[in-house]
């Protein structure tokens, strides 16, 4: 993980390993990347994560906007941040004004953007006067009055995120007010019907700034787009509501759980997957989507190694630990994976050499029974 002060580029935090897919983490107004603290440490697992600040905002420098600024000009800072360091596309997730600076970028540089998630913000900000006037009140008396009322614009009673409700307080005063100019200028609710990438839309169904109306109406004018709803969360959703957050992320950004249950079913097929499900209880509900979103969402739909061989190497762990139940079920998955019968054979018998001969006895007598019944089933079955 990487915190980098950036001089004339916005501050950041770069987490997860450097060749994964990148995807960028926008802000709310007020807050800080800490907005993210709760998502981005699982988030790159399978990502390089990238959380920025708003000018003003946590690290970054406030002279970066000015007066009469715009959510183009902050999506001008994110590309150039991008650019900084060696990223062509990426996905993208951002909350309220975050979420705006990811819309102008999909409707406007399509071609930087791969996936887009927009939480807890809107086409347009229910008109320029109100942030103007806020924006008149910062200039005026600082952010102490507004960051009076953070928690009753951000959190459903009785929460609250210190450190949040702390960033908000500690905002630079003119680039908070730049950010407010740039939300009294935004409206691309013409341009929705242009966006063509993959975009999901999350509402937090308590969230009085943007409520789930705003959010449904960029999914109505928006192909192809989805919207999910987060009960009991409010504007900040992913601080409130981290765990349901990062599940809607999850789903639209790595195909969680659906792309590792394909994958789970091609290899060890449907008839042993739906045995499993059916056996699904509340209490291995956890486990089984761990298996679905990492063994076989991320694990083996790693292109670096063929399934074949995924196949030898499981079969080889499998037998080395004596789990032979489980082998009996990658012995069927080997033959999907289109190994013959002589080369599961043969890997058997390497085991005999590295895993001891009284383990590839008892494996090899598990893969005769399996490949006999195999033989003796009817085709298709």
């Amino acid at each position: 993980m990487t915190d980098q002060p950036t001089g004339k580029l916005l501050h950041h935090r770069a987490e997860g390993p450097e060749s994964a897919p990148p995807l960028l983490l926008g802000p709310s107004l007020g807050t800080s990347l800490a907005l993210w603290d709760g998502l981005a440490p699982e988030l790159s697992a399978a990502h390089r994560v990238v959380r920025w600040d708003l000018p003003g905002h946590g690290g970054s420098p406030a002279d970066l906007i000015g007066p009469g600024a715009t959510v183009a000009d902050l999506a001008d800072l994110v590309l150039a941040l991008a650019d900084s360091l060696g990223i062509g596309r990426f996905a993208y997730a951002g909350v309220s004004l975050g979420g705006a600076v990811g819309l102008h970028l999909a409707a406007h540089r399509p071609e930087r953007i791969e996936r887009l998630a927009v939480i807890c913000s809107s086409a347009h900000f229910n008109g320029a006067r109100p942030w103007e006037e806020r924006a008149e009140l910062v200039r005026r008396e600082g952010l102490a009055p507004v960051a009076a009322s953070a928690d009753d614009r951000w959190f459903t009673p009785g929460f609250t995120v210190p450190r949040l409700v702390e960033d908000h307080r500690t905002a630079d005063p003119g680039a908070y007010a730049a950010c407010c100019d740039a939300l009294a200028a935004f409206d691309l609710r013409e341009r929705l019907p242009s966006i063509t990438v993959p975009t999901l839309l999350v509402a937090g169904r308590e969230d009085p700034a943007t409520p789930p109306s705003h959010l449904r109406e960029i999914a109505d004018a928006v192909p192809g787009s989805a919207l999910a709803e987060i009960p009991g969360a409010s504007h900040l959703a992913p601080a409130e509501r981290p765990e349901a957050v990062l599940a809607a992320l999850r789903g639209h950004f790595d195909g969680y759980p659906g792309r590792g249950m394909e994958v789970r079913r091609q290899v060890l097929g449907d008839a042993h997957v739906d045995r499993a499900q059916s056996r699904q209880t509340p209490f291995t509900a956890r486990f089984q989507d761990f298996i679905s979103r990492y063994a076989w969402g991320e694990v083996w739909t790693d292109p670096t190694l063929a399934r074949r061989e995924r196949s030898m190497i499981t079969m080889t762990a499998l037998v080395a630990h004596g789990h032979l139940d489980e082998l009996a079920m990658h012995v069927r998955a080997a033959r999907r994976n289109g190994l013959t019968p002589e080369e599961i054979g043969a890997v058997l018998l390497q085991t005999a050499v590295y895993c001891g001969v009284p383990a590839a006895n008892s494996a090899f007598a598990v893969a005769q029974r399996v490949l006999a019944e195999e033989d003796a089933a009817p085709d298709g079955a």
